[in-house]
């Protein structure tokens, strides 16, 4: 056996089933009295409720979302990209939104 043989890879492989996005950093809008305002607005508009279709849970923790995320170009303070989601579907989306993102040629 030669040399070349019996070396080993000097870099590993990846697992990519473990590689994960960093976690998302709240950009510092969240915490003006602005947003705020559009939160409380966008939770009370939907009655309290999960706007997820098909959903409508209520009496749980709702988050106020960016329909169009702010990194896509959406609207920071419009009620119009505004909807209130329960954590599962909030979770989801913004997972979804992410993949995306992450899928997309980077811009010229």
């Amino acid at each position: 056996m030669s040399k070349l043989s019996m070396s080993r890879p000097r870099l590993g492989t990846a697992d990519t089933r473990r590689i994960r996005p960093p976690p998302k950093q709240a950009a510092d809008h969240y915490s003006t009295p602005e947003h705020r305002a559009w939160r409380t607005a966008v939770v009370e508009r939907a009655g309290g409720q999960c706007q997820w279709p098909g959903c409508g849970r209520s009496g749980v923790r709702l988050f106020a979302d960016h329909i169009v995320e702010i990194k896509d170009g959406g609207s920071a303070l419009d009620l119009a990209n505004g909807q209130a989601l329960c954590g599962g579907h909030h979770t989801a989306k913004t997972m979804r939104a992410r993949a995306r993102r992450m899928a997309a040629p980077p811009p010229v």
